[in-house]
């Protein structure tokens, strides 16, 4: 699902960058070989590229989910705002970086019940916070306690939250193509 609406703007590139955004293309291109369309994208508002990868950043290393804990709940929140570019790219990375059960992808990419007890406990109350708006009843935070997860790790999903929010809100209306890294991922919502 993308707005109808697509930004006119010409994408940041390495070779067009201005000085706010050159330096965050530069950074991701070393981290990852290449950058994506979607930075490339997000970095026509370059305080929207790098208030991303900030808590993208501080997600991966200090949210205390497992890498799989990780990408369930980034694949919620994209499946959640039908973000297809996010789908598909955390679709790869579940599978070739995180090590995500192929049957838990499968079941986050088609909306179907989740074959891991606590991954499961997971996804539903990484929901809960989308639809409640971050207002989980009580009920809510024991069950997701009981799972195995921490007080903690509640404010981790707000963070995660706003992270997916950033990059599929900003996919909607950029339409960024989809990178060949993901394509054999491609989900349509």
């Amino acid at each position: 699902m993308t707005a109808e609406y697509k930004m006119k703007l010409a994408p940041q590139t390495l070779d067009n960058a201005d000085a706010k955004a050159k330096p965050l293309l530069e950074k991701a291109n070393a981290k990852l070989g290449f950058v994506p369309n979607m930075y490339q994208a997000m970095a026509k508002a370059p305080g929207v590229l790098d208030t991303y990868l900030h808590g993208y950043e501080l997600f991966r290393e200090e949210s205390g989910f497992s890498p799989p804990e990780q990408e369930v709940v980034f694949l919620t929140i994209s499946r959640l705002n039908g973000c297809s570019y996010c789908m598909s790219a955390h679709s790869m990375l579940g599978e070739k970086v995180s090590q995500v059960p192929s049957e838990v992808i499968k079941a986050l990419r088609n909306d179907q019940p989740i074959p891991d007890e606590r991954l499961a406990a997971l996804s539903q109350f990484t929901q809960v916070i989308f639809d409640t708006r971050g207002k989980p009843n009580n009920a809510d935070v024991k069950a997701f306690l009981e799972a195995g997860f921490e007080e903690q790790h509640v404010m981790q999903i707000v963070l995660a939250m706003a992270v997916k929010t950033l990059s599929n809100y900003s996919n909607h209306i950029n339409h960024p193509e989809l990178d060949d890294a993901f394509a054999d991922y491609a989900w349509e919502g």
